[in-house]
């Protein structure tokens, strides 16, 4: 009788203990743990136009299938006052969004350009060899949307 009645009188206060604590920690702020710091990761740099439209040279690819997209696209450019070194199909008529593509170097250009034409996709040249862009630096190839 006295092992229940001690368990009665400390039940409650005990009961009300393990509450508060289960309510502090659910109402604590997360703790989060600090990203790891990967090495070989590169950072992201914000690259500035060095030349001027007039200096850029644009090669244009049409890849999404469409008759006449390059040079519609070109003469586009050139109102821009890019300088077109030369339209053509790419190797597929399936993108399903465009891109610029710049050379080493250009990247400004390229970031430039993508917002002229407002094409939110730009990388370095990707299975596209410098030789065969007709002496320019940028490319863009012209997807369905």
């Amino acid at each position: 009788m006295l092992i229940g009645l001690a368990f009665a009188l400390l039940a409650k206060p005990i009961a009300r203990s393990v509450q508060r604590h289960a309510e502090a920690r659910a109402l604590a702020p997360a703790k989060t743990k600090a990203p790891a710091v990967v090495p070989h990761k590169k950072k992201f740099v914000l690259a500035i136009p060095r030349h001027t439209r007039e200096q850029t040279g644009v090669f244009v690819l049409n890849g999404n299938g469409r008759s006449g997209a390059a040079g519609n696209a070109a003469a586009s450019l050139g109102g821009l006052g890019y300088r077109v070194r030369g339209t053509a199909n790419a190797k597929r008529q399936d993108y399903a969004s465009s891109v610029v593509m710049f050379k080493r170097g250009w990247a400004g250009e390229a970031n430039r350009l993508a917002r002229d034409l407002h094409v939110k996709v730009v990388g370095p040249l990707d299975g596209i060899a410098p030789s065969a862009l007709h002496g320019s630096q940028l490319v863009v190839v012209l997807g369905a949307r």
